[in-house]
C-alpha cells in the first residue's frame, strides 16, 4: 500500500526528471574536464542520447539503476505498491534501451552506458570514458 497520498505521490513524482539529472552533470563534467566536446540529448537519433560525440561516432546514455533495470544493482528494486504498473513500465525501458542500443549500433554508432552506482568509483569511471573516447 501507497504511504503517500495521491497528491504528494503525484508531486514527488514531477520532480523525476529526464535530462540534466546529476548523474548526467557528473559524466558530462567528467567528459568535458578530460577535454572531450560533445552534443547533448541528440533528437534525431533513437533513445535521445545523453551525450553524443558526432565526430568519433560515439554515444553516451547515463542511465539511473531504477529507471532502467541495471541487473543486480542493490537500486534495481521493485516498488512496494502498485507492482503491475510499474513492471509493466520498468520493463518496458528495459526493452526500449535495448532495441535503441541494437539501433544505434546498426547506424554505425559504438554506445556505452554509464549506471548511475558506477559513481561511485569516479577514478575508474574516469579511465572508462577515456578508454571508450580515445579508441577508434
Amino acid at each position: 500500500m501507497d504511504t503517500l497520498t495521491p497528491a504528494e505521490r503525484s508531486e514527488r513524482m514531477s520532480r523525476v526528471r529526464s535530462r540534466d539529472t546529476k548523474p548526467e552533470l557528473v559524466v558530462r563534467h567528467l567528459v568535458h574536464r578530460m577535454g572531450f566536446r560533445y552534443r547533448l540529448h541528440g533528437r534525431d537519433l533513437p533513445g535521445n542520447p545523453d551525450l553524443v560525440f558526432p565526430s568519433r561516432g560515439k554515444i553516451i546514455f547515463v542511465h539511473g539503476c531504477f529507471w532502467h533495470r541495471h541487473g543486480t544493482c542493490k537500486n534495481t528494486r521493485w516498488p512496494k505498491s502498485k507492482l503491475d504498473f510499474w513492471r509493466h513500465k520498468l520493463e518496458q525501458n528495459e526493452r526500449r534501451d535495448k532495441i535503441n542500443k541494437r539501433r544505434l549500433s546498426k547506424l554505425g554508432w559504438k554506445v556505452l552506458v554509464v549506471w548511475e552506482c558506477q559513481l561511485s568509483k569516479i577514478p575508474v569511471l574516469t579511465a572508462r570514458l577515456r578508454a571508450f573516447l580515445d579508441t577508434e
